[in-house]
């Protein structure tokens, strides 16, 4: 389990963009790392779209955003361009980065047991530490909380 204070795994996965995107490229700068279950669903699209308009406010305080998922390049590259989305979508089709943050967790809809993304979001420092993790996120004013810790 991951913990506040903890340096954060680095990865190195492929965005929308087939761009090889490693989190050690952000390092002098705050990042918000959000992980999601699925690309164009109601809840997932929702809570990209709020963190694609308030994408200035974010770049004011010098604080990239980036969102993972399972879905592939070929998905996110059509999620992204869909609803103009302004940040890196990185894919992790064998979930490793998933894992190693302890997101990948059995979940329950309609009394039925299975394996996916807990919606999970992590802030990490410009020195690669993690500052906070939001757990089980509520989408509703998820962006505005986020801008907030990082004001902090």
């Amino acid at each position: 389990m991951l913990d506040a204070g903890n340096k954060a795994p680095d990865f190195i996965l492929l965005n929308q963009d087939e761009k090889k995107v490693s989190l050690k490229d952000f390092i002098g700068q705050k990042v918000v790392l959000y992980f999601y279950p699925k690309d164009d669903t109601s809840g997932c699209t929702k809570e990209a779209c709020g963190f694609s308009d308030d994408l200035p406010k974010f770049n004011k305080i010098d604080a990239v955003i980036l969102g993972v998922s399972p879905d592939s390049v070929k998905s996110h590259k059509k999620f992204s361009e869909k609803y103009r989305l302004k940040f890196d979508l990185l894919a992790d089709e064998d979930k490793k980065v998933i894992e190693k943050y302890g997101v990948w967790k059995e979940k329950s809809m309609y009394g039925r047991k299975y394996m996916g993304v807990e919606r999970t979001t992590f802030i990490i420092d410009e020195k690669g530490k993690i500052k906070k993790i939001f757990n089980k996120v509520k989408i509703d004013g998820h962006n505005k909380e986020v801008l907030d810790a990082l004001k902090d």
